[in-house]
């Protein structure tokens, strides 16, 4: 009889859980209405600026400065782990701040790999910003970029608007765990009011115009391209410009026709700024 009336109190318990469970697999983190509880960042991918081209060997580079900034509610924080130092990447996990309570972790949003080049040795967060060429009204891109990935970090501050959530000091300022190959876990971040930015030709910032025939072309930066990360708004995730190549005397000449913030279809607008 006890056995009867245990499983009477416990069935509830059960059905509720699988209920609370069936609503959190059902939640559309794309759509940032269903993100329930949590104040979320939001990512601006600002416009390619700081154009330069140069040779290096035997091909020419279009080199730009690249910035991404958090314009939203809460700041970007990933939170890294892997199982021991022979695993090659950690797994990214993305901490949402909740007021008066725990984080919400949205589980394997992306991964971090140790990255050794000329310039610096750190984590890298992989494919967080992409860069491309591309021919107007192509899908396809006619130059990706070879990007190893980000060192997230408070790098800048937002001034051109007021942001609540923003702190008076930057918060993230680490060095991506520099020279230390052997870190088992590390957090990176953007808070809200900072952004990371990259400048002309550090590793990656280029895109290879040696083989590109004489037009027009779109430069296009899209920062969480796939949406892995969680967001306030995902339509600001672009930026582009519209350019003219031409060549003279087997040498690249790049003039930019039209700025387009918030859009990766430069080609398309009509407005932009000139």
């Amino acid at each position: 009889m006890l056995r009867g009336v245990l499983v009477i109190r416990v069935l509830p318990v059960v059905l509720a859980m699988a209920a609370v469970v069936a609503v959190l697999s059902a939640v559309d983190w794309s759509d940032a209405s269903a993100a329930g509880p949590g104040s979320l960042p939001d990512l601006d991918q600002e416009i390619p600026s700081g154009l330069t081209i140069t040779r290096t060997a035997s091909v020419y580079v279009l080199g730009f400065d690249s910035a991404v900034r958090n314009v939203g509610e809460g700041p970007l924080v990933i939170d890294a782990q892997r199982p021991a130092p022979g695993a090659s990447t950690m797994t990214a996990d993305q901490l949402i701040d909740r007021d008066g309570a725990p984080h919400v972790v949205v589980e394997g949003v992306g991964q971090l790999r140790y990255v050794v080049s000329p310039d610096h040795r750190h984590w890298h967060l992989l494919g967080f910003d992409r860069y491309q060429l591309r021919r107007p009204g192509a899908r396809n891109a006619a130059v990706r970029d070879r990007k190893s990935g980000f060192c997230l970090g408070d790098r800048y501050r937002v001034t051109d608007r007021a942001l609540r959530a923003a702190p008076a000091e930057p918060r993230y300022t680490s060095r991506c765990g520099l020279a230390a190959p052997g870190l088992l876990g590390i957090q990176e971040g953007i808070s809200v009011g900072y952004g990371d930015d990259y400048r002309a030709n550090l590793e990656g910032q280029y895109l290879l115009l040696s083989g590109l025939p004489t037009g027009r072309y779109v430069l296009v930066h899209r920062v969480n391209g796939a949406r892995r990360l969680r967001e306030l708004d995902y339509r600001n995730n672009a930026a582009s410009l519209l350019l003219q190549l031409r060549w003279q005397r087997g040498a690249p000449i790049v003039r930019i026709l039209r700025r387009c913030p918030d859009s990766g279809r430069c080609d398309r607008l009509t407005g932009g700024t000139d």
